[in-house]
């Protein structure tokens, strides 16, 4: 019996022992589960980036678990560690993806899977754990395309076309107010058509409306017919007839005036800003239509003074922009700074710009033109454009006969109307797209750019034939086809390409487990160490390079800027001169009080005194500025290129044919790969910064001055202006354009700083981590699934 009590003792102690040890094992896997997965549903829509538009990812199946019967050496390299069973053994035989989702839904199953297999088989290095999951949570910024154009040009149903919903946007919407800007893109959460309204807070609009109301009360000869014109559109819109008449106490008497009030009374969750969103596009598109327009047949209730910019999301539209903004470039005929500095900074994001002209005029109107000669210098060296379509719109709006005289065809040549018709817009259509391209060819405006043969591409659009079959023209005849493909193809690339950045990454991260998983002895361990000796040598031998050709830049800059200085010194008062003399008083108040810079409503003559104090020293470095920051061809001298031949990884390396060497390298080329696409965006924001730099510069210099001429009141005021402005020119001019110069090149050193210090720290870093201590665990071994992410990156270089 004593045995028996002692039996049973021993089998109770034993299963304690195992339960306690099963309870632990259980709970580190709960722990580690808990570090990669929040929950299995939340966490696996974030990372398959999955909205409720999106088809739900395939099913992974489950992982069986590993005995000691399934552990096996892989057959060409020692020491590879656990192998697994796999459930995908057969892959190879599976057809290939057709789509950049369909690939980048693979890559991210197969991260998953070995992600829950690591629970399994090894406490990863906490660098290793943040890597894997910063994979998904990457910003990538979307492409904007800026649109120009008049109102009336057919913008508004040029986008309804192009996205095709018929009436999809208020008539007018785009363009009818030029102060607010007004952007479009993609409803990637859900099915509503949605806006987003930023309006200014109530204390800005108080501020503001005090100001329309003083130019209002100038009662002076010379008065600005520029701002009392703007100043009557908005008080009206907002208060209704002759509220332009009243005085600020009257207004407040107003019923609207304190529903003003109310709607820019800040809302603790949306701040100042108001949201619309509706399922049905009429009741939308009515919604939304009192922030965005205005109705000079019915004054009063119309909101768009109110408004900073709108953010129109619409549904069903991923394929053509789920990457893309379309933004409505307003132009600077504002009074007010704060939608001012707003278009400005939006153009200079511009990837690609959309000149909508009616194409009776695309040719003769001054305005489109203007508007980009204009904005040249925020588009071309100070922005990222790299493409312009000029959009001739109403093309099926035309007289065959009036045509056929004009461009004296034989009336008879065909006598069935509609054909007479076809043939005309026809002809008319090739005939403005020549012109077009001939003016774009023979401007200015061309040599700012670094541009290729297809910078400018020429586009003759009926929206209203694109929905009206009645009108005889065949869809593709719209060519709104055509500018539904340009956005596909743009949306297409860069889903291409965060593809790619997801897949080649992912291939570093799992070389990275691979190269750990072989570190098993001693002598790997040195192989290692060698390999990073030699991978820092190379990486001071880059760095080296890139040093002397930073200098190389920075020396040519330097003796164009110091002639440019040179020359701006000479001319500057000259120029100043010429400038301000013929400009009238209340105008010339208005350039100072804004800084330097003033655009009456005619937008295509624009005032700005600090643009000309800053021309020479543009012009000296215009042309290698294009050169060292070329946004898409090559130059042989471009920022981007000596970032693209950079890499620590040699063709002759001591160790390329070691099996860990080669796991190695693939990490530290992936990590190469995404350290120059983070840069090469840096390079394009610093582009931007180095160039305005000049005229900021400037601007500051002169600002006391500009604030102390605008403040010149009574009798005599313009020529104390004029003389001001003048001799401040004349006292400043050395220091102001040396100091000019100097920043350009500070910026430039500080931008040579950055790149070296990225790339140092981070590829030293890189190196770390592949530099593993020798381990007796045995990892898993991902060899498999890196030759899946290899066949992925073939699919998608094909």
């Amino acid at each position: 019996m004593e045995q028996f009590y002692c039996h049973i003792t021993v089998l109770l102690k034993n299963k304690m022992s195992a339960c306690i040890s099963f309870f632990v094992v259980v709970l580190f896997i709960f722990i580690r589960s808990a570090i990669f997965f929040e929950t299995p549903g939340k966490e696996m829509d974030k990372i398959h980036g999955m909205t409720k538009n999106q088809p739900p990812l395939l099913h992974v199946p489950s992982q069986p678990s590993t005995s000691s019967e399934d552990l096996s050496n892989h057959p060409t390299m020692p020491n590879q560690g656990t192998k697994r069973k796999r459930d995908h053994e057969s892959s190879d035989s599976e057809p290939p993806l057709t789509t950049d989702m369909e690939i980048m839904l693979k890559a991210k199953q197969i991260m998953k899977r070995v992600t829950d297999n690591l629970v399994h088989t090894i406490i990863m290095h906490r660098d290793i754990i943040s890597k894997i999951n910063k994979m998904n949570t990457v910003n990538r910024k979307k492409a904007i395309i800026g649109i120009f154009g008049k109102s009336g040009e057919g913008k508004s149903f040029l986008l309804s076309a192009i996205l095709g919903k018929k009436n999809l946007l208020p008539s007018g919407c785009f363009g009818a107010c030029t102060a607010v800007i007004t952007q479009v893109e993609a409803n990637l959460t859900d099915s509503n058509y949605t806006a987003e309204i930023e309006l200014f807070s109530k204390e800005e609009w108080e501020k503001e409306l005090k100001d329309l109301l003083i130019v209002l009360s100038d009662e002076n000869e010379d008065r600005n017919e520029d701002f009392i014109e703007i100043a009557e559109e908005k008080i009206t819109a907002l208060y209704g007839d002759d509220a332009d008449k009243k005085t600020l106490e009257e207004l407040k008497k107003d019923e609207k005036f304190a529903e003003i009030e109310n709607l820019l009374s800040i809302n603790k969750e949306t701040g100042n800003s108001k949201k619309i969103s509706k399922s049905d596009v009429s009741e939308f598109a009515s919604d939304v239509a009192r922030y965005i327009l205005n109705s000079e047949a019915c004054s009063g209730g119309w909101y768009w003074p109110l408004v900073k910019s709108v953010t129109i999301k619409i549904p069903d539209c991923r394929e053509l922009m789920e990457h893309i903004v379309l933004v409505d470039i307003p132009g600077t005929g504002d009074c007010n700074k704060t939608r001012d500095d707003l278009w400005k900074s939006k153009l200079r994001e511009c990837s690609s710009v959309w000149i909508v002209s009616n194409i009776n005029r695309a040719i003769t109107d001054r305005d489109p033109w203007g508007i980009l000669k204009h904005c040249i210098e925020d588009l071309g060296p100070g922005g990222e454009c790299k493409s312009i379509n000029f959009i001739c719109t109403k093309t099926d709006n035309m007289d065959p006969v009036d045509f056929m005289r004009a461009a004296r065809l034989p009336e008879d040549q065909i006598s069935e109307e509609k054909e007479q018709k076809k043939m005309c817009i026809s002809q008319r259509n090739e005939l403005a797209k020549t012109r077009v391209k001939e003016k774009f060819e023979n401007s200015k405006i061309k040599k700012r750019f670094s541009t290729d043969n297809d910078f400018l591409q020429v586009f003759t659009v009926s929206s209203k034939a694109f929905f009206d079959t009645s009108l005889n023209l065949e869809s593709i005849e719209t060519e709104i086809p055509k500018l539904q493909d340009d956005l596909r193809s743009l949306n297409k690339s860069i889903n291409r390409e965060l593809t790619r950045e997801y897949v080649n990454e992912a291939k570093g991260v799992l070389s990275l487990i691979q190269s750990v998983q072989l570190d098993t002895d001693k002598k790997t361990a040195e192989t290692k160490h060698r390999i990073r000796m030699e991978l820092e040598n190379n990486l001071m031998k880059a760095l080296n390079e890139l040093d002397k050709y930073f200098d190389n830049i920075y020396n040519d800059l330097e003796q164009r800027l110091s002639k440019g200085v040179e020359e701006s010194v000479q001319s500057c008062v000259a120029s100043t001169k010429a400038f301000i003399m013929p400009i009238a008083y209340n105008t010339l108040e208005a350039l100072c009080r804004k800084g330097g810079c003033h655009c009456p409503k005619n937008r295509d003559k624009v005032l700005n005194l600090n643009k000309t104090l800053a021309k020479h020293l543009h012009e000296y470095i215009d042309e290698d500025f294009c050169q060292i920051f070329s946004m898409s061809e090559k130059t042989g001298k471009s920022v981007q290129e000596q970032i693209d031949k950079f890499t620590i990884i040699q063709s002759d390396a001591a160790y390329r044919r070691s099996t860990i060497f080669h796991y190695i390298q693939n990490f530290i080329k992936t990590e190469e790969t995404k350290l120059k696409t983070s840069l090469k965006r840096y390079i394009v924001d610093m582009k931007k910064d180095i160039y305005s730099s000049i005229k900021k510069s400037i601007v500051n210099e002169m600002v006391s001055c500009y604030e102390q001429a605008a403040a010149f009141k009574g009798p005599g005021c313009l020529k104390r202006m004029r003389n001001l402005l003048i001799n401040t020119v004349d006292k400043i001019k050395q220091n102001m354009f040396n100091k000019a110069k100097m920043e350009v090149l500070k910026k430039c050193d500080n931008l040579k700083l950055h790149i070296k210090d990225v790339l140092e720290s981070e590829l030293k870093r890189a190196m770390d981590l592949s530099r593993s201590q020798t381990s007796k665990t045995k990892s898993m071994d991902v060899s498999k699934e890196i030759e899946e992410l290899e066949g992925l990156l073939e699919q998608l270089s094909d």
